[in-house]
């Protein structure tokens, strides 16, 4: 982990994200430390994900990015949906809310509704994917999310011109596990 806090501070990232148990021996690090709640799918009733978030800004993280209630939000449930999200958005009103909403697995309508209520329940930032999903981030999504709100497309991000093109379509920031392989594709890298 002190490898990974390393890299990404050495490359002025603006935050690093890992997984919750990892927060507390990352206290003091340069930059913000970001967690998850409901990771990877979603599926934790909203008081566990409410309660993972408390207990990940106790432990020194700044910013959860919580996965939507995906169930929820498949079966046209959108008051549940809306309920997931309150939840954490109240233990984490101390910190940044992304929620996750996974676009790989959405038509255009329900990422648009899942944004909109995202956004209603006080979300900072709409985030495109775990990257586990099926794919990750595309311009399209960014173009579609861009209308709700802030957005941090993130999964599958491998090259510069990639990173370039979303940032482009209007994503505020990036999310990726190899930002040193795409910074060394930037052109007089």
């Amino acid at each position: 982990m002190e490898a990974a806090l390393a890299e990404a501070e050495g490359l002025s990232c603006r935050a690093l994200c890992v997984h919750p148990c990892w927060v507390p021996h990352l206290r003091g690090a340069r930059i913000p430390i970001v967690t998850v709640a409901g990771f990877p799918l979603g599926a934790d009733r909203a008081e566990v994900k409410a309660k993972a978030a408390a207990m990940a800004l106790e432990d020194g993280a700044s910013e959860i990015d919580m996965v939507l209630n995906l169930g929820a939000l498949k079966s046209n449930d959108l008051a549940a949906v809306a309920a997931d999200v309150r939840a954490v958005r109240r233990a984490a009103a101390a910190g940044t809310l992304k929620v996750i909403l996974e676009t790989g697995l959405l038509d255009r309508r329900e990422a648009g509704e899942a944004a909109r209520v995202a956004v209603a329940e006080g979300a900072d930032f709409l985030k495109t994917s775990t990257g586990f999903g099926p794919r990750g981030a595309t311009v399209d999504d960014v173009l579609l999310l861009r209308r709700f709100g802030r957005v941090k497309a993130a999964g599958g991000i491998r090259t510069f011109a990639q990173a370039s093109a979303l940032v482009e379509a209007g994503a505020d920031r990036l999310g990726a596990s190899g930002s040193a392989a795409i910074l060394e594709g930037a052109p007089g890298a």
